[in-house]
C-alpha cells in the first residue's frame, strides 16, 4: 500500500478557503460561543486534540476560524479514504491536510466464520470454519473486524497465525457484544450457544504510518499547529469513542526529538449539530503536561507505559471540556434537570438565563453527579419523575420554557387579554413572511435539493460506518457543501435569465434598456445573495414567533387549563426535588455547588477560574472571530 503524502498549505490559499467556508458556517449556525482560547499559545508547536467529532469537516472549519486572530494555521489529520472524494479530497490537499490510512477503511470480507473454542482456558485462541488464515492478508499486525452490533464493530488484533484455521490474538475480547459474537452466549456459564456456527468477519492488513508520523514531526518541528480528532472518525453518539493511541505517539515522538509541544484539549459541544441555525460551545481546556520521565520511558524501552500515561492524561483533559452521556435519554434528563435546577423559588418567576458556555458547564457537572450516584434510591426516583415530566410535555407538545410562559400568562392575564398579543404576533409573522418570501422563492430549489442530497449522503455514510447511530454527524457537512455548490449555479442561472429578459425587452419597464449588461450582471450577483441572506434573518425571527403561537393559543383554551395546571404543580415539586438532590450530592463533588446564585451571570469570578472568563469571548467578538 502506498504511503500517503502531504504538503503544507499556501498561506493565501488557506485564508481564502477559510473565509469562504467560514461564511457558510456562520450562516448555518445561529450562535457559536468560545471559552479558553487563551490556552492556545501564539507561537511554538501545538497539538489540538478535539472531541467529540460530531460534525465532520465543520468541526475543522470552526476551529480554524477561532484561531485565525492568533495567526495559527492548523494542519489537520484526515482519513485517506476522504481524499478519494473529488471535492473534499481536492480541498483537503489544498489546505495541507495530512492523510491517514485507517485499517477499517481497507477491511475486506473474508471466507468462513470464526469463534472462540475455549473462551475460559484459551480466550485468545481464535478458531475458524472454512477459513484460510494462510492468506497473506492474515499475519501478525493485521486486524479482524466483527459484524456491526449495537452500532459498533469490534476489532481483534492478530498476534500470530498458527494454522489454516487457528489464530492467536494479541488480547482476548472483553466487550460483551464481541464475546457474544464469538461464543454465541453472553457469559461463560450461559448454555444457549448450542448450534453456534461462528460469526462472519472482515480482515484488514497492518497499516504502516511511517510517512504520517514523518509529516507530523516535520510540521511540529517547524512550530506548526496540528489538529487531530483522536476518536478516529466522526460519529453522532452521545459519548466519546475510545481514543486512538496515535495522538500520544505523535506527542511523545515530537518531545523525544527535542521539540517542545503544547497539547490543548478542545471540547466540541453542539446543540442539535445537524440542524440549520443550531448552536455550539467550543471550549479549550488546560494544556496536557507530559513529564520528562514519561518521555524518558518512551525513549528507553517503555513505550507502552509512556503511551498509556499520555492517553490517560488526554482522556481526563477531554472529559473536562466535553459532555459524554451514555445515551440520548440520559442527555435529555440532564437538560431537563438543568432547567429545573435554575428555576427560582417562586413558581411564576422565570428560569435564570445562562450563556451557552455556562449551560454546557452546568450540564457537565450534573452529568458527572448523575453518573456517580445513578444507583442510589434518590437518583433512581428522580430519574423516574423527570422522565414522566418529559413525557407529559411531549404529549402536550410543549417545551419546558413554554410551560413557564403559560404559567405566567395564566397568573397575570385573563385569557381575553391575551387576544391582542396573539393578533400582534400573527400580524408580525405575516410581515416577516412577506419579507422572507422573495429569498424563500429564490432559494427554495436549493433548499429542496440540499435536503434530498444530504439525506442520501447521510444514508450512505451510515451504511458504511460501524459507529454511527443516525448519521447526523455528516448531515451539516453535506448541507453546507451541497448548498455551496448549488447556490452559485442558481444565482448565475437567475442572472442569465434576467439578462435575456432585459435584452428581449420583457421586463416591462422594471429594468431600463439603457442599463449596461455588465452592470446588470454585477448588481444581480450582489443583490440576489443579499436577498437570500435577508430572508434568512427575517425567516429566523418568523420561526421564533411561529413557535410561540401554540403555547399562546393553548393558554386561551379553557379545556387545557386543568392539564397545564397539573403539570405545573408536578414541575414545582420537581424543582424542589432536583435542588434537594443536587444539594445532597453536589457538594461532595464540587465544593462551589452550594449556592445557586453562583450561577447567575454576575456570579463570583472564582467559580469560573478553571475556564476562560466571558471577557475573553467579548474580545473574540471584537476580533471578528464569528463574523
Amino acid at each position: 500500500m502506498a504511503e500517503p503524502k502531504s504538503k503544507p498549505a499556501v498561506g493565501w490559499v488557506y485564508e481564502i478557503i477559510l473565509r469562504v467556508f467560514g461564511i457558510m458556517v456562520d450562516c448555518f449556525f445561529r450562535d457559536i460561543q468560545v471559552r479558553g482560547v487563551r490556552h492556545v499559545p501564539t507561537e511554538g508547536s501545538v497539538i489540538l486534540v478535539a472531541a467529540p467529532h460530531a460534525n465532520q469537516f465543520v468541526d475543522s472549519v470552526i476551529l480554524m476560524k477561532i484561531l485565525r486572530p492568533l495567526d495559527r494555521q492548523i494542519s489537520w489529520l484526515m482519513a485517506e479514504k476522504s481524499f478519494q472524494r473529488p471535492f473534499v479530497g481536492t480541498m483537503a490537499s489544498i489546505m495541507g491536510v495530512v492523510p491517514v490510512s485507517r485499517a477499517m477503511d481497507v477491511a475486506k470480507p473474508a471466507e468462513g466464520t470464526i469463534f472462540l473454542l475455549d473462551p475460559v482456558n484459551h480466550p485468545t485462541l481464535l478458531t475458524g470454519i472454512g477459513t484460510n488464515f494462510d492468506d497473506p492478508m492474515f499475519k501478525a499486525g493485521s486486524s479482524i473486524y466483527l459484524p456491526t452490533i449495537n452500532g459498533e464493530s469490534h476489532r481483534l488484533d492478530i498476534a500470530e497465525v498458527c494454522a489454516k484455521e487457528r489464530i492467536l490474538l494479541k488480547s482476548a475480547p472483553t466487550h460483551e457484544d464481541a464475546f457474544f459474537q464469538l461464543t454465541g452466549k453472553r457469559t461463560t456459564a450461559d448454555e444457549s450457544s448450542l448450534g453456534f456456527s461462528g460469526s462472519k468477519f472482515k480482515v484488514a492488513p497492518h497499516v504502516v504510518q511511517t510517512q504520517v508520523y514523518k509529516s507530523v514531526f516535520d510540521r511540529l518541528a517547524r512550530g506548526g499547529c496540528l489538529g487531530i480528532f483522536p476518536e478516529g472518525g466522526s460519529h453522532d453518539r452521545t459519548e466519546l469513542l475510545p481514543l486512538k493511541a496515535g495522538i500520544a505517539i505523535m506527542a511523545l515522538g515530537t518531545l523525544a526529538q527535542g521539540t517542545p509541544v503544547t497539547i490543548v484539549p478542545v471540547g466540541m459541544n453542539y446543540f442539535s449539530a445537524h440542524k440549520f441555525r443550531s448552536r455550539a460551545v467550543i471550549e479549550f481546556g488546560d494544556t496536557v503536561t507530559v513529564s520528562a520521565a514519561t518521555v524518558f520511558d518512551f525513549q528507553n524501552g517503555k513505550k507502552r507505559e509512556a503511551i498509556r500515561t499520555v492517553m490517560s492524561n488526554i482522556s481526563e483533559a477531554l472529559a473536562a471540556v466535553t459532555i459524554s452521556a451514555p445515551d440520548f435519554e440520559t442527555l435529555n434528563l440532564i437538560h431537563a434537570a438543568r432547567r429545573l435546577y435554575l428555576t427560582k423559588n417562586q413558581l411564576n418567576e422565570k428560569t435564570q438565563r445562562l450563556s451557552l458556555a455556562r449551560s454546557t458547564e452546568l450540564n457537565r457537572r450534573l452529568l458527572k453527579g448523575y453518573t456517580l450516584y445513578s444507583q442510589t434510591p434518590e437518583m433512581v426516583s428522580l430519574r423516574i419523575d423527570l422522565q414522566r415530566y418529559i413525557d407529559c410535555l411531549r404529549i402536550l407538545g410543549l417545551k419546558d420554557h413554554q410551560l413557564l410562559s403559560l404559567s405566567y400568562r395564566a397568573t397575570h392575564f385573563p385569557a381575553i387579554f391575551l387576544l391582542p398579543t396573539l393578533l400582534y404576533r400573527f400580524g408580525k409573522l405575516a410581515v416577516l413572511f412577506l419579507l422572507t418570501l422573495p429569498g424563500l422563492l429564490l432559494f427554495a430549489p436549493i433548499f429542496v435539493l440540499t435536503s434530498h442530497m444530504s439525506r442520501r449522503k447521510t444514508a450512505e455514510a451510515l451504511a458504511a460506518s460501524s459507529v454511527k447511530i443516525r448519521g447526523n454527524d455528516v448531515m451539516a457537512t453535506w448541507k453546507i457543501l451541497i448548498a455551496a455548490a448549488l447556490a452559485p449555479i442558481f444565482y448565475i442561472s437567475y442572472t442569465v435569465v434576467l439578462v435575456c429578459l432585459k435584452n428581449c425587452n420583457r421586463t416591462y419597464g422594471l429594468i431600463s434598456p439603457g442599463i449596461p449588461t455588465s452592470l446588470l450582471v454585477a448588481l444581480s450577483l450582489i443583490i440576489l445573495p443579499s436577498i437570500t441572506y435577508a430572508a434568512l434573518m427575517f425567516g429566523e425571527q418568523g420561526m421564533d414567533i411561529l413557535k410561540s403561537l401554540y403555547p399562546l393559543v393553548l393558554s386561551m383554551i379553557p379545556n387545557s387549563s386543568h392539564a397545564v395546571a397539573a403539570l405545573l404543580e408536578e414541575r414545582s415539586n420537581l424543582v424542589t426535588k432536583v435542588r434537594e438532590t443536587v444539594d445532597r450530592f453536589g457538594t461532595e463533588i464540587f465544593p462551589d455547588c452550594d449556592d445557586i446564585n453562583k450561577w447567575k451571570r454576575r456570579g463570583p469570578k472564582q467559580l469560573y477560574t478553571d475556564f476562560s472568563p466571558m471577557a475573553e469571548v467579548d474580545e473574540l467578538w471584537k476580533l471578528d472571530v464569528f463574523v
